[in-house]
């Protein structure tokens, strides 16, 4: 019969590898806690899917969501933020804010207009026109409800956004976009 080695402070192999799983379990246990902490109230990775952000954000873009911020602040005009499908939970979107709550809202000869004043909005193309919708209809004047916030794609032309299904509430926001990590060569922060 072969001897057991023993190894530090007189314990076998299986001990010390036995001690060595345990602390490996712990130390995942945390870092999972750690991760899920801040998963659920600090920040979201996302990957965007669709054209709905062109130029700012093209599709397959990754960008981690902050949402710690609203949390003690109101959400922006500007803003690009993400948020519930309003017609299916399941989904998220992303969106740019573009009317706060009790602002009014028009879209006219191609132009968006907040509080009738024309909305400045260097982010988009000088030529994009932008068309009303089925919920917010050309000449029509919407105005954001209490909690409430209108919402836009830049790219106006492929966008399921406010001018079809209404404001959004806060409840519906998960956060604000305001970091791209992928592709590297756009890794950095999100303006407004």
């Amino acid at each position: 019969m072969e001897p057991i080695i023993l190894g530090e402070q007189g314990k076998s192999f299986f001990d010390n590898l036995k001690d060595h799983i345990i602390d490996l379990i712990q130390t995942l246990v945390v870092f999972g806690a750690i991760f899920t902490v801040i998963y659920l109230f600090v920040a979201q990775p996302h990957k965007v899917s669709g054209n709905s952000m062109l130029p700012t954000l093209h599709s397959s873009d990754y960008i981690l969501t902050d949402k710690l911020s609203y949390r003690f602040g109101s959400p922006k005009r500007g803003e690009i933020i993400v948020l519930k499908n309003p017609r299916d939970e399941s989904q998220d979107f992303i969106k740019r804010i573009i009317a706060l709550s009790g602002d009014s809202v028009k879209i006219e000869s191609g132009q968006v207009f907040v509080n009738d004043k024309a909305l400045t909005e260097t982010y988009l193309p000088k030529d994009l026109k932008t068309q009303s919708g089925a919920f917010l209809q050309a000449g029509q004047t919407v105005k954001a409800g209490q909690n409430q916030y209108f919402v836009l794609g830049d790219n106006r032309g492929h966008s399921s956004d406010s001018r079809e299904w209404g404001g959004v509430t806060r409840q519906e926001i998960v956060g604000r976009a305001f970091f791209r990590y992928w592709p590297p060569q756009s890794f950095g922060l999100i303006k407004p």
